[in-house]
């Protein structure tokens, strides 16, 4: 049975929500405060990473939470008015990522990765979006040899597992592969399996637009309220009342802002990011992670994309981007990068739950809203399969895969 839905936030996980509710015929509406594409899924790596089977845990051992104490490195950033905040939620996290735990939520997230290149694949082929996707890879660069030989080994567990292709490649065989690099290092990790776009804000657009030209309806406007009436859900919205039976909050680390006047109050914290695009003639051939500095290289279209690690601050603080100059210096030793590009450093806010897990499914105490919200690092890359196991929910579908691990329930009524 097909029914107006209503889909709020058009970032990947929303798009992507409302595109495969349209592919099963329900008459949808897409809002957001800005054009699809534009938040968080504008300005990140870029990558649809297959190879990240497991979540991030919090950083445990003893050595590395003291480099973040001591702010020694730039991959972790925080400051102190936020951590009293949010220090309940990091305490969880942290409880969380103790390694029997994690390693008992690792298969739920490992099964949402599994799917995203074929999920991602349909929407590139419908939207015709081939030319923003490489599909070669990237790679994980280590300075030492002991990091090198402690993450491959991992890797090459995660590939048996998961079914990924992971290539160790030796300090020869990574200046072979990216003769551009001015350092010799120890080597790197090809992940083989993961794609790269370079124009992350331009994919989500594409999806955007194969959503309208299969006659979904999206809405510019900035949603203010949730309210059920009767039957149907009422939004208001800056453009006015917006009234469906169904609606989703695929907000991001928005999301809060409308369900919580629903007593629904789900764990949830911000990592926030960082980039800035250089001009250089930097030679990538692919894109690089500096595993033991914290930071991405991503060649794009708008320049080469530098990307820090994660910021804890409160998701509406001021911009300060104190991981950036670390960063460019240690690129500046590897590459060539050319003058920073006018504009100033992007900033954008990662919506992570303390379990590592994303909310999905039906809200425990209302019927007709449904919750897409929580990907952490990965939204970009599980948009398609977060959209497609709700709409399988909402149609009545049979689930793709077992939806109870993301379900709301599981942090109480």
């Amino acid at each position: 049975m097909t029914q107006t839905v209503i889909v709020l936030g058009a970032g990947m996980v929303g798009t992507c929500t409302a595109w495969h509710l349209r592919q099963r015929g329900h008459e949808v509406v897409l809002i957001d405060a800005k054009p699809p594409g534009q938040e968080t899924s504008f300005g990140n790596a870029g990558l649809i990473q297959r190879e990240a089977a497991e979540p991030y845990p919090f950083p445990l051992e003893a050595a590395k939470l003291w480099s973040v104490a001591t702010g020694q490195g730039f991959d972790i950033a925080w400051r102190a008015r936020a951590l009293l905040r949010i220090a309940p939620r990091l305490l969880s996290y942290a409880w969380h990522s103790a390694p029997g735990r994690h390693a008992r939520l690792a298969p739920h997230y490992g099964r949402l990765i599994q799917a995203c290149i074929f999920e991602h694949e349909a929407l590139i082929e419908s939207s015709q979006a081939h030319d923003l996707v490489g599909r070669d890879g990237y790679r994980k660069i280590y300075r030492t040899q002991a990091a090198l030989d402690r993450a491959g080994a991992d890797a090459l567990r995660i590939a048996e597992r998961w079914g990924v292709d992971n290539r160790i490649e030796d300090a020869d065989a990574l200046a072979r592969a990216e003769p551009a690099l001015r350092q010799r290092l120890a080597g790197a990790i090809w992940h083989a399996s993961t794609w790269s776009v370079r124009d992350p804000g331009a994919l989500v657009q594409s999806y955007a637009r194969d959503f309208e030209r299969l006659g979904g309806t999206f809405l510019q406007a900035r949603a203010t309220a949730l309210q059920p009436q009767g039957g149907h859900w009422q939004v208001q919205t800056s453009q006015g009342p917006v009234q469906a039976a169904q609606v989703v909050v695929a907000l991001g680390p928005w999301s809060t802002d409308l369900i919580e006047p629903l007593a629904y109050r789900p764990p949830l914290f911000v990592k926030r990011g960082y980039h800035q695009h250089y001009d250089g003639p930097h030679g990538l051939r692919l894109p690089i992670f500096d595993a033991e500095k914290g930071y991405l290289l991503v060649p794009m279209r708008a320049g080469l994309r530098l990307t820090t690690g994660a910021e804890l601050a409160l998701r509406d603080d001021p911009p300060q981007a104190s991981q950036l100059p670390g960063a460019e210096r240690c690129a500046r030793a590897l590459l060539e990068l050319g003058a920073p590009l006018a504009q100033p450093p992007w900033m954008g806010s990662r919506p992570c739950m303390v379990d590592m897990l994303p909310v999905m499914g039906p809200a425990p105490r209302h019927r007709g809203l449904w919750f897409n919200f929580g990907h952490g690092h990965q939204g970009f890359t599980l948009g398609p399969v977060a959209g497609r196991l709700l709409a399988e929910l909402i149609s009545g579908e049979p689930p793709f895969l077992d939806p109870a691990p993301y379900a709301a329930q599981r942090f109480g009524p």
